[in-house]
């Protein structure tokens, strides 16, 4: 015999800031205000999940993302301030 679920009768989980109990918007803002991030919904291949989460074990996988990708941005700013060097060098000569 299987049992049917209960109705939903527990509360929505308390979101806190400090001390203080705030509401879920409070919440977010807070937390974009310290960790300085910002919510967004992004279509990945799995294979690109499965990836990162094999990779990230316990840590999170959206770490390892958001990592990769500054390190995208990073090597491409690296790039072109090398060409630019290179550039300005061999014209000199």
């Amino acid at each position: 015999m299987k049992s049917k679920p209960s109705p939903a009768t527990s509360k929505p989980p308390r979101l806190r800031v400090g001390l203080k109990d705030v509401s879920r918007e409070e919440f977010s803002a807070a937390v974009s205000e310290r960790l300085g991030k910002q919510r967004v919904s992004i279509m990945l291949d799995g294979s690109i999940i499965a990836f990162f989460k094999a990779k990230a074990g316990e840590r999170g996988y959206q770490t390892l993302i958001n990592q990769a990708l500054r390190q995208a941005m990073t090597g491409e700013q690296i790039e072109t301030t090398l060409r630019r060097v290179i550039r300005e060098e061999l014209h000199t000569m």
